[in-house]
């Protein structure tokens, strides 16, 4: 049973969803609002990061809400309508690939984390995030693991960023369909690695990482061609 604050609020794992932010308004933390990112590791396209502060009661109980990595592709839309639908506040924060290898993956992420806090209208009184903590908010936060599957909140940030960066790839495979980043989003599957192989990395590949480096430092140094437009 984690503590979520100096004062030992204590939160049964197996207690529902949305037990950590019920018990954290109870206790005088509202709103409690949630974040997560999708995309850290791909090799290709955006880090988006989501935040969300779903409305207090019955009105922020999300209809097949999970975490966004659980859910169908069709699952994970009907949830996204839900969460914009009852969220009291929620944002979304876009890291393009190039900043990512100049930043740094992990910084960037925690940038943008903070970034898509700052923007929620109304600000959080407690924040809890997926994986890893984000200082420098100014109100008391917790990381969680594998936050996404114990905290609504989260969640719902999940979903958000997932969506957001699926609906990114897709529109990404219309200008380089040659890599299939309408299938695997990004990430380093068989079928990425052999396109990356034949044809070089795109402008969206991330060059920070290995296996692109690798593809780079045989000779390919990016696309030959010219984008599908």
């Amino acid at each position: 049973m984690p503590t979520l604050a100096r004062r030992r609020i204590l939160v049964r794992r197996d207690a529902g969803l949305y037990a950590y932010e019920r018990t954290l308004a109870r206790s005088g933390f509202a709103p409690v609002a949630g974040a997560d990112e999708a995309g850290r590791g791909a090799c290709a396209g955006p880090l988006v990061v989501g935040a969300a502060v779903l409305a207090p009661g019955k009105r922020g109980e999300v209809p097949g809400l999970a975490d966004s990595k659980l859910l169908t592709p069709l699952a994970r839309e009907r949830a996204y309508e839900q969460v914009i639908a009852r969220a009291v506040a929620w944002s979304v924060i876009i890291v393009p690939p190039d900043e990512v290898d100049r930043v740094g993956l992990h910084r960037s992420n925690i940038i943008a984390m903070r970034r898509a806090l700052a923007r929620l209208d109304p600000a959080p009184s407690y924040v809890l995030t997926d994986g890893f903590p984000v200082t420098g908010l100014g109100v008391p936060g917790l990381a969680m693991w594998k936050g996404d599957q114990v905290a609504a909140c989260i969640a719902a940030a999940s979903v958000i960023a997932k969506v957001t960066r699926d609906r990114i790839m897709c529109d990404l495979h219309e200008q380089w369909p040659a890599y299939g980043f309408d299938a695997h989003k990004g990430y380093v599957t068989d079928d990425h690695q052999q396109a990356l192989t034949t044809h070089g990395p795109s402008p969206v590949h991330r060059r920070s990482y290995a296996n692109v480096a690798r593809v780079v430092s045989l000779g390919d140094e990016g696309w030959k061609g010219e984008p599908d437009l």
